[in-house]
């Protein structure tokens, strides 16, 4: 049979195509690179725990918490012991801290880094004489262009369905803006304007969606690169503790361009012609490609449901979608007696309260100091009864009990308690707060300004 030769492909009359391994060698510094991010990305992809963990798709609440560890908790000792070697200091994983910059995640990197170097040498020194990587290539640069892309779809779909950075709740209208951490800054900024965190998330989508599909990896990969740039940089400037993370899907965004790199420095910077930026396949007939494009191609669908469905999950459990709880609003003391008597609104009074503040993430009152203490508040429509307790000192240890109240509503903006608080009897008045008169909640568009809106 004739075949005819294209380049780096033998094209052979059925229309079968394959990687030529005879083709010229790579220089020692692509082999040599090539080596350390195939140890390294690989192994970073399968080991850190959220990564994988996204292609559960539609089950991801259903998973146990054991199995989103992943391979961190066999290999916490390994770590736990490099940690203390290598920084001095116990480096043991806090599952609730929510923190991806944790001191046992950066030993995890460093360990990580170690492996690579060691295997990349091993490597080295015993298939030194291998002319390239292609095929090997081509299904690592699949692999990782699967990873980033789930990543993609389950970051973006947290901002498209606007959960991830929540608007301001009522309790930060009241706090002063010097008192908020820079990452709270961040959080507030972007949670005030819904529309613009939907519209970063729907560019991290499109990202993620696209590097689905080989024809369109490249464009997805390049999205994904400046989205996720972006990302990392906010992360840097406002200490948003996801570095680590941030920081290497901006590097698997490199790998997947990395094939594209002289193709598209010859379109984009040095202004010549150039041939298609086509991704590496390994596949090696026209039918096995289509099967294994309509198989990524479902994956992504897979885990785009999956997002939706856990992002919707969140929206209606804490996020917008959540119904207002009974009472729902900022309330002002305008009254307070206890033992009979009338207290006056002196700040520094540690008894009497200034505002009450009904949310949905939970029940706070202010004192008069301006202090915002979180309680556990049980709100009884029915009886009319609201229970106010302290979080516990310990997980295992009970509510401290603060205040037992009956309340009354003669109209929708004046709320009466009686009861007791601290153990002393208690009548507090309070009045509810317009939130319009917060400019950041009541936000608003205007095309036409004629004076900035800066205050």
């Amino acid at each position: 049979m004739r075949s005819y030769s294209k380049g780096a492909e033998v094209l052979e009359p059925d229309g079968d195509t394959s990687v030529d391994v005879d083709r010229p060698r790579w220089n020692p510094l692509t082999r040599l690179a090539f080596r350390f991010g195939f140890v390294y990305f690989g192994l970073f992809c399968l080991i850190f725990p959220q990564i994988l963990f996204v292609f559960t798709g539609y089950f991801t609440t259903l998973v146990p918490d054991s199995w989103i560890v992943g391979l961190w908790r066999p290999l916490g000792p390994i770590i736990e012991w490099a940690g203390r070697r290598i920084f001095g200091t116990d480096v043991a994983l806090n599952l609730m801290s929510g923190s991806g910059d944790q001191k046992f995640i950066w030993a995890f990197v460093v360990c990580l880094l170690i492996v690579a170097v060691v295997a990349t040498v091993a490597w080295t020194a015993l298939d030194r004489h291998r002319p390239n990587y292609q095929r090997l290539n081509a299904w690592f640069l699949i692999f990782i262009r699967l990873c980033l892309g789930g990543q993609m779809l389950w970051y973006g779909l947290a901002k498209a369905i606007p959960t991830q950075m929540p608007e301001p709740s009522l309790t930060a209208l009241l706090q002063p803006y010097g008192e908020f951490s820079p990452t709270s800054v961040l959080w507030n900024q972007v949670g005030s304007s819904p529309v613009y965190q939907i519209l970063l998330g729907c560019a991290e989508v499109l990202g993620g969606l696209l590097l689905f599909l080989p024809r369109t990896a490249t464009i997805g990969a390049m999205l994904s690169l400046v989205s996720m740039a972006q990302v990392f940089v906010l992360n840097m400037t406002f200490d948003v503790p996801v570095k680590i993370l941030s920081l290497h899907l901006v590097l698997l965004s490199m790998v997947v361009l990395a094939p594209q790199a002289r193709r598209l420095a010859d379109m984009l910077v040095l202004q010549r012609p150039s041939e298609p930026a086509t991704q590496p396949d390994p596949f090696r007939s026209r039918r096995v490609r289509a099967i294994a494009v309509a198989v990524q191609a479902v994956l992504g669908i897979w885990i785009f449901t999956g997002g939706v469905h856990m992002g919707m999950k969140y929206w209606d459990q804490g996020g917008g979608g959540t119904p207002e709880p009974p009472l729902y609003g900022i309330w002002t003391v305008s009254e307070f007696t206890m033992d009979g008597y009338p207290v006056p609104p002196l700040t520094t009074d540690e008894n009497r309260w200034q505002r009450l503040v009904f949310d949905i993430s939970g029940t706070t009152y202010q004192r008069m100091d301006g202090t915002l203490v979180p309680t556990l508040t049980n709100v009884d429509t029915a009886a009319h009864t609201i229970v106010v307790s302290g979080p516990p000192a310990t997980p295992d240890a009970q509510p401290a009990p603060i205040a037992n109240f009956t309340f009354d509503q003669p109209t929708s903006d004046l709320l009466r308690l009686t009861g007791q608080l601290n153990g002393k009897p208690v009548t507090i008045t309070l009045e509810q707060v317009d939130l319009d008169r917060y400019p950041v909640h009541r936000g608003g568009f205007h095309w036409v300004q004629e004076y900035p809106n800066f205050r």
